[in-house]
């Protein structure tokens, strides 16, 4: 392998590596709401007044997470100057350029909302921000790959009449599940999470009476999980319909599934544990992981070139290739 192609594989890993590292950051930041921990450090962007204060109680929680917010930040800077060293393509560049500015961003919010004392617009335009920032960290996982630029479009079978191209059902996902998880931060901080004591049913109805704004919120959220099931189901099918001999779409899309479960499963638990740390926590990671899996899904699917239909059925096609 050139030296070049070593580079750039290395380049492509370290992007990887970035991602995960901001999935990390948004389960920290999921701890510090979830354990009440967001003043637990009255200061910043000191703590304190110190660089590192004793690591007790909630201050473990808030100055963790700022400590894990500095390093994903550091190495977004590396990885930033990394592409504009190894990499000719201008978008990709620009992409590295919108994740330093969003990180930048990302930590004034969050030094805000402890000035200004939690204010739930601020808190949650952090929180959504952070899964913005995710998504910035997956193209670039996804577009440092060395065989990207180069590879041929992911081939899948003619949509039916009427039916939406795997492309845009792929987009409407990912956008729904981040609608979701802003509904979901919106929920969080203006104290929502418990507004609706029950589940599945809502006040023992299936629709509940909005006498506070708290229950609107949260019953918008549930709404936006069924939307979410909904989408996530159908963008699986029709993958498996249309592109089942295709893994760069197929294993996203099963990981997809799973997680969409998981993720109703731990949205159940909230309410049944009435916000034990670990399934609200939970429930927060994996609702990133979902967005991070989807946007994956729709940044591949903007790579597809249709085959014949008799091409996308996995016998005909081996036949077809023993031809």
């Amino acid at each position: 392998m050139a030296a070049s192609s070593r580079a750039r594989l290395a380049l492509h890993r370290c992007a990887i590596g970035l991602s995960a590292a901001t999935l990390f950051l948004i389960f920290v930041g999921g701890l510090v709401t979830s354990t009440g921990s967001g003043l637990a450090v009255p200061d910043w962007p000191l703590s304190f007044g110190q660089v590192f204060p004793r690591m007790v109680g909630g201050v473990f929680y808030e100055h963790g997470h700022r400590m894990v917010a500095a390093t994903v930040g550091f190495a977004t800077l590396l990885l930033a100057i990394a592409v504009w060293r190894l990499e000719p393509r201008r978008s990709v560049r620009w992409l590295a350029l919108a994740a330093i500015g969003t990180v930048l961003a990302q930590g004034v919010l969050g030094g805000l909302t402890v000035i200004l004392l939690l204010p739930p617009a601020v808190s949650s335009a952090h929180a959504c921000l952070a899964q913005a920032f995710l998504c910035l960290t997956v193209a670039l996982a996804v577009t440092t790959h060395p065989e990207w630029e180069g590879a041929g479009p992911i081939r899948h079978g003619t949509r039916d009449g009427g039916t939406p191209t795997l492309a845009t059902l792929t987009r409407a996902t990912a956008a729904a599940v981040y609608g979701q998880l802003m509904l979901g931060a919106i929920m969080r901080h203006t104290g929502a999470g418990l507004a609706i004591p029950d589940f599945p049913l809502a006040f023992g109805s299936l629709v509940p009476p909005f006498d506070r704004p708290g229950v609107a919120i949260h019953f918008a959220h549930r709404m936006g999980a069924l939307v979410v099931l909904v989408l996530v189901a159908w963008t699986a099918l029709a993958i498996r319909t249309r592109a089942a001999r295709e893994p760069r779409l197929t294993r996203p899309a099963v990981t997809a599934a799973i997680l969409v479960a998981l993720q109703v499963t731990l949205g159940a638990l909230t309410v049944w544990t009435r916000k034990a740390v670990l399934p609200t926590t939970a429930h927060v990671a994996v609702g990133a992981a979902l967005l991070a899996t989807t946007f994956l899904l729709a940044l591949r699917a903007g790579r597809l070139a249709p085959v014949s239909r008799d091409l996308a059925s996995p016998v005909l096609a081996r036949r077809e290739i023993a031809a």
